[in-house]
């Protein structure tokens, strides 16, 4: 079942529960069960490799925040902030059927537009790419790995 994909992210021990054929998961960030969807699964096992692996505090991160994008209503899957409230982390979750490609480099980049986030990360669960931006030379890189928690501060 795609739904519940291994993904190349450390394994969690989620809450699932199913609802009349419909499988659901506890999120710890938004304290509320949420409907399980291929998208959710890689924004939940992301989550958890932020917090668990690399130290991002639970409490520093928002799941699905909204934001206005040329008049239109947009959610961002993961935003992370510092201990003063500053953006430092914005992440796109696709589906781990969706191929990360062009487009979704576009649409996170156009997100970005409104959040001027200096981290970027795009993953599908089984491909995860990370990039820094420099606004002032506006210009792009791509690194190994994502920064743990501490060193961002």
């Amino acid at each position: 079942m795609e739904l519940l994909t291994p993904l190349n992210l450390p394994p969690h021990a989620f809450k699932i529960t199913d609802e009349n054929g419909r499988l659901s998961l506890f999120d710890e960030i938004r304290k509320k069960k949420i409907i399980l969807t291929p998208e959710e699964w890689v924004r939940q096992h992301f989550v958890q490799y932020l917090i668990n692996q690399k130290r991002y505090p639970k409490s520093l991160i928002k799941l699905e925040g909204g934001h206005k994008l040329h008049g239109k209503a947009k959610r961002s899957d993961i935003v992370v902030f510092d201990s003063s409230g500053q953006k430092v982390l914005l992440v796109e979750c696709k589906a781990p059927a969706v191929n990360i490609d062009q487009k979704v480099f576009d649409q996170v980049a156009r997100y970005n537009i409104v959040h001027k986030i200096g981290l970027l990360a795009v993953t599908n669960g089984l491909q995860h790419y990370y990039c820094t931006i420099d606004f002032e030379n506006r210009q792009y890189q791509f690194i190994e790995d994502l920064p743990d928690y501490s060193a961002l501060l």
